[in-house]
């Protein structure tokens, strides 16, 4: 089988994306790099074979010997990249979440339909194991039919990770109720087998807002990622634009009639994120999300709390990056690039996560008021369903 040749734009923090698609002589290789930053990109062509290197994305789209393109860019990059790709019938990895805008994400699913290019969005978490082994309990019926989903997200590191570069900026992010919830918001949809239909949400901006911050076009101090200050109201050098919301809550109906609940605090001091799933029969609960640690399940009762449990499930071994998805998702996207077909990741699904995260972030910026999700044309989401075809 010949490699498929795929184009690797953005060299940042999720190259991880393009060193698993980099398998020469097994299935896929990186043939091009971009980034807009000359130092990355030969910093990071090391790491590759590649035989092209570009500064500018559009030059890759003139080749006609690069198939696919991974799109791993600043969020608020991702309609005007994914769009010209498509337009020009390369085949697109957009990593989550697809864009800041609803109108935005509508644009690319509308733009793949009518180029007939096809359109992957990488929303890792479906392809991590402790995701996975929920999604398979639920399905089995151990628990019953889901009806609550309950989420809470502690980030440590949030006030690194987050509020020293573009993320705290809600130009490029609208926020991180969108920016960073949609993994779990994909998730929470998945699991429920049902999209966002309402939200509200409050948040606010109550420890990052004034602590001190680094002229604008000044770099992010060195060792950012390596060295963690705390306690967090210590930080210092935090992004020039800091807007978005450091602590937030945010309710949900489902079309389905599920009730679901997401919490995210970007100032606590353990990395921690809980899923709960109640059904008409039972609930589960992840104790952790690494190789090792366990998924519960309560189906017997009426009782007090039984740590024990009635089924401990042992989340399965990771093998790769990004929590053990990467190898997973690219080897689903070269598959999808080659045939076509079914995945377990969907762009609509990638669509409806960032819909109900951007409409929870005007809901919060209005005092909780109520929003409602806007529909997807049925025709669209019918040609998605149908891989595409």
């Amino acid at each position: 089988m010949e490699d498929l040749r795929i184009g690797a734009v953005g060299l940042g923090l999720r190259t991880s994306l393009h060193l698993a698609a980099h398998r020469p002589g097994k299935g896929s290789v990186v043939s091009a790099l971009c980034d807009i930053d000359p130092a990355v990109l030969k910093r990071q062509s090391k790491r590759f074979e590649a035989d092209f290197l570009a500064e500018d994305y559009r030059d890759l789209l003139e080749r006609d010997d690069i198939d696919a393109i991974i799109l791993a860019t600043p969020d608020d990059t991702h309609e005007r990249l994914a769009v010209d790709c498509l337009e020009a019938g390369k085949a697109v990895y957009l990593e989550k979440p697809m864009h800041i805008t609803v109108e935005g994400c509508d644009n690319i699913l509308e733009t793949a339909r009518r180029t007939g290019t096809r359109l992957y969005v990488g929303h890792n978490m479906r392809h991590m194991g402790v995701v996975r082994l929920m999604r398979e309990i639920i399905q089995k019926g151990v628990i019953g039919e889901p009806k609550a989903v309950w989420v809470r997200h502690f980030v440590s590191y949030g006030g690194d990770y987050y509020f020293k570069d573009w993320h705290a900026d809600r130009r490029q992010t609208t926020g991180l109720l969108l920016q960073k919830a949609a993994h779990d918001l994909d998730v929470i949809h998945w699991l429920a087998g049902g999209y966002t239909s309402r939200v509200n949400a409050f948040g606010d901006l109550m420890v990052y807002g004034d602590l001190p911050r680094r002229a604008p076009d000044t770099p992010r101090p060195e060792g950012w990622l390596r060295e963690f200050d705390w306690p967090p109201t210590s930080r210092r050098d935090l992004n020039h634009v800091v807007d978005v919301e450091d602590v937030s809550v945010m309710n949900m109906r489902l079309d389905n009639g599920v009730i679901a609940a997401y919490q995210q605090c970007h100032f606590s001091p353990d990395y921690f994120r809980n899923y709960t799933v109640i059904g008409t029969e039972g609930r589960l609960e992840n104790f952790g999300d690494n190789p090792g640690d366990v998924v519960k399940v309560w189906n017997t009762g009426p009782s007090d709390y039984r740590a024990d449990a009635d089924i401990t499930y042992k989340i399965p071994e990771a093998k790769g990056t990004h929590g053990g998805a990467d190898p997973g998702i690219i080897g689903e996207f070269c598959r999808f690039v080659r045939e076509g077909g079914a995945t377990d990741t969907s762009p609509v699904a990638a669509r409806m996560s960032v819909a109900a995260g951007y409409m929870a972030t005007m809901s919060l910026r209005d005092g909780g008021m109520p929003y409602d999700i806007p529909a997807l044309d049925p025709e669209l989401v019918a040609y998605f369903d149908r891989g595409q075809s």
